[in-house]
């Protein structure tokens, strides 16, 4: 079953964000990653407003298959320029079965 990784970003560095993105996604190529949506937020429409200002949604074959990603060497290698670049809320969703 499909599996979402949804993330709620607020970039604090722009340049090493831009380099982290194209990394990322090179790196989650090879696991079927598939980027759905990424956008600016227009508005909170219900709830507690989120740090975040960016979200990015990617659709991955299943959750066992994101779990490999997240958890990879090759990602590893890049999460100190996440955490340097930006703040981050990266959350795995699964279908309902």
């Amino acid at each position: 079953m499909t599996a979402l990784m949804i993330s709620t970003i607020k970039v604090t560095d722009p340049a090493g964000f831009r380099d982290y993105m194209a990394k990322t996604q090179e790196i989650a190529r090879p696991y079927g990653a598939k980027a759905l949506f990424n956008g600016m937020r227009s508005a909170t429409l219900n709830g507690t407003d989120t740090e975040g200002d960016m979200v990015v949604v990617v659709s991955f074959p299943d959750i066992e298959t994101l779990e490999r990603w997240n958890t990879s060497d090759e990602y590893k290698k890049i999460v100190a320029l996440r955490d340097a670049s930006s703040s981050q809320v990266m959350t795995a969703y699964s279908a309902f079965e």
